[in-house]
């Protein structure tokens, strides 16, 4: 791909770094990202990549904009108050890089259509509030064998990690976090969350979105960042492969 003179002039902080360069930021422009979820973490997360000049991205929200949804979601304003978040998302994306296209998807995402909404993304970014829809989207990027970064928030904390356990070496998500009912269901609406820490996180999220298309840095498939804005501070823990896995024996099956 040869760059336009407005897209060397766009992207110039891009190419002007050793880690990404001219070739790293064609690699953008040709890319599609699915991103679960356009809320708190998916807001910041697809304007960081539409600015970033991700070529695709789609969208999978069945949800509308609520007036609640606007002290973290900065995607939209008062006036998309209403609206499905997914188009919403589109037109804000559209005013911020004619380079990027977004695919609106107004459903829900789960086991039954996951390995369609997902097909042929070279990244998946989850930001759902929801585990069964975690579980679902991991299970499909995992069996499609697409990177999966995943990040999530309580009131004060988040964390966020990367998955690609059809490696020998790394873990995938259910590694980590075992079956649907094992962990209680808890959202925003009812533990509340600070605004600007689904900021941080989604804005993490889509730098490791970047990071996976263009390589550069530490590697963060098999370590989880964990993020305590109480005490304002972060870590970061490795997360070894689950000998037990289901997901990961499944894999190892398939030839």
């Amino acid at each position: 791909m040869t760059l336009t003179d407005d897209q060397l002039e766009r992207y110039a902080r891009h190419i002007v770094l050793r880690e990404i360069g001219g070739a790293g930021q064609a690699r953008l422009l040709s890319a599609q990202v699915a991103v679960i979820g356009a809320g708190g973490i998916g807001s910041p997360a697809i304007l960081y990549l539409a600015a970033a000049g991700v070529g695709t991205i789609r969208v999978i929200d069945d949800d509308e904009v609520a007036l609640s949804n606007l002290q973290r979601q900065i995607l939209f304003g008062t006036t998309d108050v209403g609206a499905r978040k997914a188009e919403a998302a589109m037109a804000a994306v559209a005013r911020i890089n004619p380079d990027v296209k977004l695919i609106p998807i107004n459903a829900r995402i789960d086991g039954d259509n996951a390995a369609l909404l997902l097909r042929d993304a070279d990244v998946v970014l989850d930001g759902c509030d929801n585990f069964a829809t975690r579980l679902a989207v991991a299970d499909a990027a995992h069996r499609l064998r697409i990177p999966l970064v995943s990040a999530a928030v309580g009131p004060f904390e988040g964390q966020l990690a990367t998955y690609r356990g059809w490696e020998a070496d790394r873990p995938c998500y259910r590694c980590l976090v075992g079956d649907a009912q094992d962990a209680p269901e808890r959202n925003c609406a009812e533990a509340g969350v600070i605004g600007a820490l689904t900021g941080t996180m989604g804005s993490l999220a889509a730098l490791e979105t970047i990071r996976q298309i263009v390589p550069f840095g530490t590697d963060m498939a098999g370590r989880l960042l964990i993020a305590d804005l109480l005490a304002m501070r972060f870590r970061t823990l490795d997360v070894a492969k689950d000998p037990a896995c289901p997901a990961c024996a499944v894999e190892l099956c398939v030839p």
